[in-house]
């Protein structure tokens, strides 16, 4: 679409909607036949009446669409229903959360900047942090996300961004949003935070003060496991003068049918969230009280050791448990294999219940050493939490447990 063109027409209301109601009406664009769900638009390019409203879309100075490799109708909609949510200014739709990620970093810095990280990440984004980015020339110092001093001494005058996760992947630790924005504020730079194992009902960054927001859509948004996609949600000025282009030119771009997907997603995001959490929560208990494992990570449990910080900036303790079995990379294999329900899986977000052992999947290429300094333990389990029934969950867990 054009830069200057106008977002997609919302519901009829001029009423602040809350947000499980802009998970249903956001954003919606309807053609001539007034169709009740999204259209799904499948096209590459687009016509013009004339020359002249070509060269004024090209330029900007018209609204509508170009080429769908950075605007198509579908995507706009699902990027408008996704920034009515989160309460930004604008919303960029990328093919994948780490496409996402890599966009915000890529399209914002220069040679010679410098960025300042929590070192508990995915390790996917600490790739784009400590390899990817230093082969540019952008420093990064990394830092304990906990430590307040840390992120203030690790700032210099060529700081142009913070970036963290919270909940982190996989160890669940929580982060003071609203105090490290200040930190990086004072020093003159933007705080990105990537808000996927809150969810955008569990947290609210953008008004704690981050300044950009990242999701991979793949995990909750999608909330069935079929496609993958990312967006980026911040202020007009800044996805205007970075982002916009940026996508525009390379092109990492979300599919329409990707995006018609996520939308229908959307509708249910509210409901499958509330159970989610609500199940986890209960399930953290069941799993602590097992004498198998020996420690468990749930951020709205009071033994989490940023419990009132999670109470404070959280409206719930995530959909996801993290917890560490007795006998290492053993027993978490024993109890992994001995699970009827749950399944073996890296994804997340999904309305089935899936676990994965953090060392040898998704932090895989980091040391040991690494792992351990994250709290990463060679026991440690991640759990997923679905919509099955929580009895039949809590059954399955404690049949597993009971095998290591």
């Amino acid at each position: 679409m054009a830069k200057k063109s106008a977002a997609p027409k919302t519901a009829k209301t001029k009423r602040k909607l809350r947000p499980a109601t802009q998970l249903v009406h956001g954003g919606i664009l309807r053609s001539q036949f007034a169709e009740n769900a999204e259209a799904l638009f499948l096209t590459q390019g687009y016509v013009y009446d004339s020359a002249e409203q070509a060269a004024a879309r090209f330029k900007g100075d018209a609204p509508g669409f170009i080429y769908s490799r950075f605007s198509n109708p579908t995507v706009a909609m699902f990027e408008e229903r996704m920034r009515l949510l989160e309460g930004a200014g604008a919303a960029r739709a990328t093919a994948s959360g780490m496409a996402a990620v890599t966009a915000t970093f890529l399209s914002c810095l220069k040679q010679g900047d410098h960025v300042v990280a929590a070192k508990a990440l995915f390790s996917s984004n600490l790739y784009i942090i400590d390899t990817l980015l230093p082969k540019f020339g952008i420093g990064c110092t990394l830092v304990d996300g906990s430590d307040l001093a840390q992120w203030k001494k690790a700032a210099t005058k060529k700081t142009k961004l913070f970036f963290l996760e919270s909940p982190t992947n996989p160890t669940l630790e929580v982060y003071d949003i609203a105090a490290i924005a200040e930190i990086a504020h004072k020093a003159g730079a933007r705080l990105i935070v990537d808000n996927v194992f809150a969810t955008p009902l569990l947290q609210r960054p953008l008004e704690l003060g981050a300044d950009v927001v990242v999701y991979s859509a793949t995990k909750h948004i999608d909330g069935g496991g079929r496609v993958l996609g990312g967006v980026i949600l911040a202020d007009e000025q800044f996805i205007a003068d970075h982002v916009h282009n940026f996508l525009r030119q390379t092109g990492p771009s979300l599919s329409p049918f990707n995006a018609w997907v996520l939308l229908k997603g959307l509708e249910t995001l509210a409901v499958r969230v509330e159970k989610q959490t609500a199940t986890a929560a209960r399930l953290a208990d069941v799993i602590a009280r097992h004498n198998k494992v020996t420690r468990v990570l749930y951020p709205w449990r009071e033994d989490h050791p940023q419990y009132a910080i999670a109470k404070r900036q959280m409206t719930g303790g995530s959909t996801l448990v993290a917890f560490e079995v007795k006998g290492g990379q053993k027993g978490a294999f024993k109890a992994e294999n001995g699970l009827e329900v749950i399944r073996i899986s890296n994804n997340l977000g999904d309305a089935k219940s899936l676990i994965t052992h953090p060392s040898t999947t998704t932090h895989q290429r980091l040391s040991e050493e690494a792992r351990l300094e994250l709290g990463i333990t060679q026991g440690m389990l991640r759990l997923s939490v679905g919509l099955e029934d929580v009895d039949d969950l809590a059954e399955d867990l404690t049949r597993a447990l009971d095998a290591v």
